[in-house]
């Protein structure tokens, strides 16, 4: 189980049991309580239980495929390059419509315009602190869209 908070559009942060991991695309940026300090740029990292791989677009930007118990999340950001090269995610944090009919992913985390969003994919958004995530299987049959406040 693990939960997705954002206090910040340009950044999410997953909480497992075990591990804090903030994600910032806009500064390409992996901060977790390392005593090297926030990782740069993109490549392949372990952070307690959260396995990331930064994938690096266009200029120094990069996009992030984070795993955590089988669940995959990208965190895009309104990034939309790249998609092919993150594959499957099971829950997408993104401002994004391209990305997310691109990768149809089961949740969406949104970051920025939700009212935006929402009416483009004609589906309605739930506001909560926190999206919690027991499993894989506890992901929503249809997509669903979370604004996180």
């Amino acid at each position: 189980m693990f939960e997705i908070e954002s206090k910040n559009p340009d950044a999410v942060t997953i909480l497992t049991k075990k591990t804090s991991v903030t994600l910032n695309v806009v500064e390409s940026t992996i901060s977790g309580n390392l005593s090297v300090g926030a990782i740069h740029g993109p490549g392949e990292f372990e952070i307690g239980d959260v396995t990331i791989r930064g994938i690096a677009v266009s200029g120094d930007k990069v996009i992030y495929d984070a795993e955590i118990g089988g669940v995959h999340v990208g965190v895009l950001g309104g990034i939309e390059e790249g998609l092919d090269d993150l594959g499957v995610s099971d829950v997408l944090c993104t401002s994004s419509v391209r990305a997310i009919r691109e990768i149809g992913p089961k949740a969406v985390v949104a970051m920025g315009n939700v009212d935006g969003m929402v009416s483009e994919l004609k589906v309605t958004a739930r506001t909560e602190k926190k999206y919690k995530v027991k499993s894989l299987d506890s992901l929503p049959a249809t997509l669903e869209v979370i604004a996180l406040n």
